[in-house]
Formats: structure tokens, C-alpha cells, sequence
């Protein structure tokens, strides 16, 4: 199945920029903004559920075709949160899947803790500069902007050695189950940042 524009269930759930509900059905202006958060991931999701997604300006493309004009940045932030993650279908090809599909359009993926894995370590050698630890924290720097792209990327991993992350805008620190632990955790994400440059 293939998402489109003129999708009434899509449509209807669409509004102008300045907030004003399209009616049902109606098509969506170009440049149209989504209501709410949740209305705009639910489209993502879409899309990601009805049709092979392999990039995300395949996936911005869509988005406007649709009537919403998205960022890069806003767009890498909606797939952190929906948890989406390319995985490798039957024929060999990369497309992006939700962990709550199974399947994505029939197409074979592989959503299991090992998918979370691989996204880590995707997310880490695009955003992780450094990581140190001492005792049980961690401090993992980013780019810029990163940090909270990373935390959640982590946090949604549920590394059994990691108790959680606080975040701010270049700076992760991230407090680890044991006392001693964070030396360990420090080595083990920058083996995953040089991995993910590599896969």
C-alpha cells in the first residue's frame, strides 16, 4: 500500500500553518503544517508502514507531497522518538521500520533488541566525539545539538549496565549500574561510534 496526498484519512488530519483545520478530504496546501507532534509523527509512521522508506529526503520528498514542509533536523528528531530504524530486507535493500511493525509492508525486517543495537551504533558514529568515564558516569560529547538525539537513542536501547542519561545540548551524562563501571561503558560506545563508521 502506498501512502499519498490525497489520503482522506491524511488529509482530514492536516492543518494550515496558521492552525486552521483542513476539511475532510481535502487536499493539503504545499508548506501546510501538521496541528500537533503527535499528528506529524503519526504521518511519519505512515508513510514508514505503507511504503519502502530508504533515505530521509525520500522521506522529506514525501512529507511535502503531503503538504508538510519538515527540517532535517526535526525529521532526525521525529525517527529518534518513533524509534525508527533502517534495517536490511529480504532483497538486501535498506529501508526504514518501526519496532511495533513486525513487518513493514510484507517486506521481511528483523525488529528485535539486535535492530535497537545496530541504530546505537548508527547513532553514535554520526553524533558521539568523545566518551569518558570515572566511577559510575559517563560524559559523552556531541556536536552541537546532539546530545538529546543520542540520550534517546540510548535510552531506548535499555542497556541492562546503563540506570539513564541526562542531556543537554552538547553533553550526555550517563550513570551506570555499577560503582565502578563507567571506564567499561566509556570503551564500549566508542568501539560502537568506530563500528557504526564501518557498517
Amino acid at each position: 500500500m502506498k501512502v499519498s496526498a490525497s489520503d482522506p484519512a491524511l488529509a482530514s488530519g492536516q492543518a494550515l500553518a496558521s492552525g486552521q483545520a483542513l476539511a475532510s478530504g481535502q487536499a493539503a496546501a504545499p508548506g501546510a503544517a501538521l496541528a500537533t507532534k503527535a499528528a506529524r509523527r503519526d504521518l511519519i509512521a505512515r508513510f514508514i508502514r505503507g511504503q519502502r522508506i530508504g533515505s530521509q529526503a525520500q522521506l522529506v520528498e514525501e512529507l511535502h507531497l503531503a503538504g508538510l514542509d519538515v527540517t532535517q533536523a526535526t525529521l532526525s528528531r521525529d525517527l529518534v522518538e518513533l524509534r525508527a530504524s533502517k534495517v536490511r530486507l529480504a532483497d538486501g535493500a535498506m529501508a526504514y521500520a518501526l519496532p511495533a511493525d513486525g513487518a513493514v509492508s510484507g517486506l521481511e525486517a528483523d525488529l528485535d533488541s539486535e535492530m535497537l543495537v545496530r541504530r546505537l551504533r548508527r547513532v553514535a558514529s554520526e553524533l558521539l566525539i568523545s566518551a569518558e568515564g570515572s566511577a559510575n558516569l559517563v560524559v559523552l560529547r556531541t556536536p552541537p545539538g546532539g546530545a538529546h538525539f543520542l540520550a534517546a537513542a540510548i535510552d531506548q536501547s535499555v542497556l541492562p549496565d546503563v540506570m539513564g542519561t541526562i542531556a543537554g545540548d552538547d553533553t550526555i551524562i550517563m550513570v551506570t549500574r555499577q560503582p565502578d563501571g563507567a571506564p567499561d561503558i566509556a570503551d564500549r560506545f566508542t568501539q560502537l561510534a568506530n563500528e557504526g563508521e564501518h557498517s
